[in-house]
């Protein structure tokens, strides 16, 4: 009867590593989810700015558009101008907006129990400096001899001018209405996942600038 006992001795050893192996793993698996998931219940503000958390900034909202820019050129002999070339271009760009997250602290959030309603106030909007597509542009010129030099100059005029309009037509209200609108609707996406894995599904989430008026 003691050959029976041996056999049962040995599958418990060989059963041990195992056992170190599957406790090692559940101790990895709750060590990650306390690391990147686990908040402290009843704290939603916490919840959400897990989001923000690793994000130095966050691009809402793209707007492609093209401008118009026009330069004349005069050369002349002793004062007199004998030549006048006009070049306009017409000039694809780009200009992107975006968060600054890492603006985002604390004081950003308020939170109302009673109503489940978390209010996310954001930073204005940082403009990006416009990014001109000149290999895409359109050219007219006009002059009956237009130099190498003369060309040159008129082209870096353009590029000036375009890149100056194109940052004026980015702060255009409607535009920025359009951004804005986008960065609300990013950051509420943005919020979703935390909030849901911290136990809020039915929370109310109202974003806003600094300096609009709250939502009623």
């Amino acid at each position: 009867m003691a050959k029976p006992r041996k056999e049962q001795s040995l599958a418990r050893v060989q059963a041990v590593p195992w056992l170190i192996v599957i406790l090692l793993i559940a101790a990895c698996a709750w060590l990650g989810w306390r690391a990147f998931f686990h908040q402290e219940e009843g704290d939603p503000v916490a919840s959400a700015m897990l989001a923000f958390e690793k994000q130095n900034s966050l691009t809402v909202f793209s707007s492609r558009f093209e401008v118009v820019a026009e330069s004349v050129d005069k050369r002349g002999v002793l004062g007199v101008d004998l030549l006048e070339s006009r070049q306009a271009a017409v000039i694809p760009a780009t200009v992107e907006y975006r968060l600054d997250l890492s603006r985002m602290d604390r004081d950003r959030f308020e939170w109302d129990e009673a109503s489940d309603t978390l209010d996310v106030i954001l930073p204005a909007l940082k403009i990006s400096r416009p990014n001109l597509d000149e290999g895409s542009q359109t050219t007219f010129t006009e002059g009956a001899y237009v130099s190498r030099d003369a060309s040159s100059d008129l082209a870096r005029n353009n590029s000036r001018q375009a890149e100056r309009k194109a940052a004026e037509f980015a702060k255009n209200p409607q535009v920025l209405a359009m951004a804005r609108g986008a960065a609300k609707e990013a950051v509420r996406q943005n919020l979703a996942i935390p909030l849901q894995v911290a136990g809020y599904e039915d929370i109310t989430v109202n974003v806003r600038f600094d300096g609009e008026t709250p939502a009623d």
